[in-house]
């Protein structure tokens, strides 16, 4: 897989920038700005290029069949996105209950430009007492990596406002998009 990862990223023009500690086993990993479908792919594509095992959360309504096995190969777990739904404390267990989990976020909840960054990864970060990975997909430099590791204060704002300056320099595929600071 990782051969066939890499020649279509030569196809394509792109490279992978990762730097993270090799003690970090565990993390939310908040991908920004995402602005296109295509960020799925790149950054799955990306994952696997560099061995990390990520999940993501996706709503439960596609887990159907076909599409459930490729879902669950691809590293999604079904959630439920209901507001009663305990959300952050299955995303703790999954921390808790693992030796190495890297668990991905879109932190704008859309792929239009939006402000207002919803905080569910922060709180799982720091309920879990993980750090937070800022990743990041540059479709102009066709670049995407990881620009560092982030740990929660505990002030949900600022910390959120800081990783959004931190990120706010990676364009998008749809710069329009972007992350507003």
């Amino acid at each position: 897989m990782k051969i066939f990862v890499d020649w279509i990223f030569a196809l394509f023009g792109w490279r992978i920038e990762v730097s993270v500690p090799k003690d970090i086993k565990k993390a939310v990993v908040v991908v920004a700005p995402h602005t296109s479908n295509w960020d799925f792919v790149i950054g799955r594509l990306a994952f696997y290029k560099v061995n990390f095992k990520a999940r993501f959360l996706i709503k439960k309504e596609l887990f159907v069949f076909p599409l459930n096995f490729i879902l669950r190969m691809l590293g999604a777990l079904p959630v439920n996105r209901g507001r009663n739904n305990n959300m952050v404390q299955q995303a703790v267990k999954l921390f808790n209950d693992n030796d190495a989990v890297l668990l991905i976020f879109t932190p704008e909840g859309t792929r239009a430009a939006n402000q207002n960054w919803r905080k569910g990864f922060y709180v799982i970060a720091q309920t879990a007492k993980v750090p937070i990975l800022l990743a990041y997909m540059d479709y102009r430099r066709k670049i995407g990596g990881i620009h560092g590791v982030f740990q929660p204060t505990g002030n949900v704002q600022e910390d959120i406002n800081s990783i959004k300056r931190a990120l706010a320099q990676y364009e998008g595929k749809y710069p329009e998009n972007g992350i507003i600071l």
